[in-house]
């Protein structure tokens, strides 16, 4: 059992949880709680760690299934145990579940993002831009799962996607959407474009309302920071500006909340 805070196991972990620089070196992130590790793909686990009073705990769980699918996966992957002050030092989270693991960073190309070898579905995209909250960036991609987008494009400056908090947020989705960061949106927009994509820029000058477009061809939505939108650069390559009507006084909404409402009419129009 793990019982130091200076053991260099734990060292690592908390280096993963705080630092992108150890993330990107190491091509590997930090999950915690139990549906993220029963989640995880099998061959992107390298680690998992359990607090020491985890396994009694699950022991005496009534949800037998449950209980039976998280023994049999840790007894495929193996684990260390960490006593339960070493493991709360170690844990991004306040209340810990007491199951951690080190994940590897999947690798995507920008044709995954299109649907891969499913060439039967239209592209559908959620393209970002200096996006800069954890909470939303997570959310896109767990309601951009939900509404059947095929992939996520973002820019160099969008929050990072293995941030302990943005991965809680994707409630892990994380595992099942492409995702890619690009060093050139501009240039990677305008490729998308060549291959018969449209863009559609959520923009307070829009004057088409979003759901006048038709978003059952190739389509992408072009989403920016929140609280300065898109930059004029990015939203001029759009082929239509669209807006969302708003009552009251309100000028905008939230940026996942934004998002989603797009992405989720995309689903309507092509569930029709």
């Amino acid at each position: 059992m793990i019982t130091s805070t200076s053991n260099a196991q734990i060292k690592k972990i908390i280096q993963l949880n705080t630092k992108g620089k150890a993330r990107r070196n190491s091509r590997a992130f930090v999950v915690e709680g139990v549906k993220m590790f029963l989640e995880a793909p099998l061959d992107w686990i390298e680690e998992v760690y359990l607090a020491e009073s985890f396994l009694e705990k699950y022991q005496g769980s009534k949800k037998e299934e449950y209980k039976q699918e998280l023994l049999e996966k840790l007894e495929t992957t193996g684990y260390e145990t960490v006593s339960d002050q070493v493991f709360r030092h170690a844990s991004d989270t306040m209340t810990p579940q007491g199951i951690l693991c080190i994940v590897k960073m999947p690798e995507y190309r920008r044709e995954d993002l299109s649907g891969g070898s499913d060439q039967k579905k239209a592209p559908l995209l959620l393209v970002t831009e200096n996006v800069q909250d954890p909470g939303n960036l997570g959310t896109m991609f767990r309601t951009a799962e939900g509404a059947g987008v095929t992939g996520i494009l973002m820019s160099r400056d969008t929050v990072d996607i293995f941030n302990p908090k943005t991965i809680r947020s994707t409630m892990g989705s994380i595992y099942r959407m492409p995702f890619l960061y690009t060093e050139d949106l501009k240039k990677d927009i305008s490729e998308l474009q060549k291959e018969g994509v449209h863009f559609y820029a959520a923009h307070l000058k829009g004057k088409a309302s979003y759901d006048e477009a038709d978003y059952q061809k190739p389509s992408a939505f072009l989403i920016g920071n929140e609280g300065n939108g898109l930059t004029t650069e990015i939203a001029d390559l759009a082929d239509v500006y669209i807006r969302i009507p708003m009552e009251g006084k309100l000028e905008s909404l939230n940026a996942a909340m934004a998002a989603g409402i797009l992405m989720y009419e995309a689903n309507r129009q092509r569930r029709t």
